[in-house]
């Protein structure tokens, strides 16, 4: 593939993210059908159906901890040459100190001195914090091994997510982003990246993410990595734009800024830059404190945010 079609998927799932985050961020821990009742029809002046609000008032356009973290993570990342845990660490830690929203798991995990303290147990909640964040590996290790990439998300998750399905889910959703962004049909690979997570969550990954599963199934929450990477995965699997994805992702409700980021970037890594709507990505943007200070993002800082990502992968 082309290199400039690789930047368009890369950049396309990156500002595809933040726009489904914001996006969703109005409808957060809302019912379901709401996004549609708002909007019954697209609206295509000022900042569209970027209203903001939701219960911690987001500006319109404002991306949420979802992106944030995905954010600190991608800085980590660029600070270290590569995935360092303890850079890492520093960049979420920084960011949860101020941070308006920090998710339960996320925030007990920061909380401990260090992450060597945060211990895999499969007992508690596989909740998505480590999977909505994950997206951004998939750019500056689009080029490495399957084994070397599952390795460094599933450590990049247990820094805050100590049930390992957190991470499993996560590295599927890099491993999808890595193929759309490659030119490759990430949909038809699944069955190969199931037979490769662990045999505890395979048969229960195989159902959530078949073609026949739908949000009309037995309810799995959003709040779970089981049912948020399933209801992403059914909104890009059942639509054939970015635009329709993210909606039908953002209309599901309960965590729909979270549905809404890890739709996002899917769609966008298999649409591109071009296909997410202009009055959706002219507006997103966002803010977080890291270890150098304030970190401000337009949609200019994410496309230059990505491309030195893309910088750290080896053809």
């Amino acid at each position: 593939m082309a290199q400039s079609e690789i930047e368009s998927r890369a950049i396309g799932m990156v500002i595809g993210a933040a726009v489904g985050d914001a996006l969703g961020a109005p409808f957060e821990f809302k019912p379901g059908g709401l996004y549609r009742t708002t909007f019954p029809e697209p609206v295509l002046h000022g900042s569209g159906e970027m209203i903001g609000g939701g219960y911690l008032g987001w500006e319109p356009g404002e991306f949420t901890d979802d992106t944030q973290m995905a954010l600190a993570l991608a800085e980590s990342i660029l600070q270290a040459g590569g995935f360092d845990p303890d850079v890492t660490w520093r960049w979420f830690t920084t960011w949860a100190e101020t941070a308006p929203d920090v998710g339960s798991t996320t925030s007990a995990s920061l909380s401990l001195e260090h992450w060597s303290d945060v211990r895999m147990d499969s007992r508690g909640s596989a909740a998505n914090g480590a999977l909505m964040r994950s997206f951004v590996q998939a750019v500056p290790f689009l080029h490495e091994p399957r084994e070397f990439v599952r390795n460094i998300v599933l450590r990049q998750s247990a820094l805050t997510h100590p049930h390992p399905a957190s991470g499993w889910g996560a590295w599927i959703n890099v491993e999808m982003c890595r193929m759309y962004i490659d030119g490759d049909d990430a949909l038809e690979a699944l069955d190969g990246l199931i037979a490769d997570v662990d045999t505890d969550y395979q048969d229960r990954f195989h159902t959530l993410l078949s073609p026949s599963w739908s949000p009309k199934n037995p309810h799995e929450s959003n709040g779970s990595v089981w049912g948020c990477l399933a209801q992403a995965v059914w909104a890009v699997r059942t639509t054939s734009s970015f635009e329709d994805a993210v909606i039908a992702a953002v209309d599901l409700g309960d965590d729909a800024d979270t549905v809404g980021c890890v739709a996002g970037a899917l769609a966008g890594a298999r649409y591109g830059i071009d296909a997410i709507p202009e009055r959706w990505r002219r507006v997103v943007h966002g803010r977080f404190d890291g270890p150098h200070g304030l970190c401000e993002y337009t949609v200019d800082d994410l496309e230059r945010i990505t491309r030195r990502l893309l910088a750290l992968s080896s053809p």
